[in-house]
């Protein structure tokens, strides 16, 4: 069809109808996205959990802000989540209390301060330096009922196999649903 309407209209027509397609398209997606289905997430951060005879490396720190961003970037471009800006005040709150895995809670309140739907964060725990585990959880800030858990084992410690792992989880359970 392409080499057709290349035959029949020349360059300049295909050029045109091809912008007109793009701005069509453009100004379709909002109206087949609802945004009220798009729940808006306040992500509080991956958390190493050490469990192993082998002390925690500066580069498993580095790893886990490394998950940070990789989960951040993903969500956003899933275009399924919107990621809530948490303000500093509230940053700070969580920072100073109680780890968000362990709270009791408390990340339902960051979250609805964060403006946010659900309240998301994940543990990475470290069972050897061969064995290690990616957990995300994904909460409703209203109820508190669980909208998404999910665990995924990798082996070796290294910067690949955590972002393999948490690239797994994301593409074959969070997004697949």
């Amino acid at each position: 069809m392409g080499w057709l309407l290349r035959q029949r209209c020349g360059p300049r027509w295909l050029i045109r109808l091809t912008l007109i397609l793009s701005v069509g398209a453009v100004h379709l997606a909002p109206a087949a996205t609802n945004d009220a289905a798009v729940p808006t997430v306040a992500f509080f951060g991956f958390e190493l959990i050490n469990t192993s005879l082998q002390p925690t490396t500066p580069a498993e720190l580095r790893r886990l802000g490394q998950l940070d961003m990789l989960f951040r970037e993903r969500l956003g471009q899933s275009h399924r989540f919107t990621l809530a800006a948490i303000p500093p005040g509230v940053q700070r709150q969580a920072a100073a209390g109680a780890a968000i895995s362990g709270c009791n809670g408390c990340e339902r309140g960051f979250a609805k301060q964060a403006g946010a739907d659900w309240a998301a964060w994940g543990t990475v725990q470290k069972v050897s330096e061969l064995i290690l585990n990616i957990n995300l959880y994904m909460e409703d800030a209203s109820t508190g009922k669980l909208e998404f858990v999910k665990s995924v084992d990798i082996r070796g410690n290294t910067d690949e196999s955590w972002r393999r792992g948490l690239d797994y989880l994301i593409k074959n359970y969070l997004l697949a649903r």
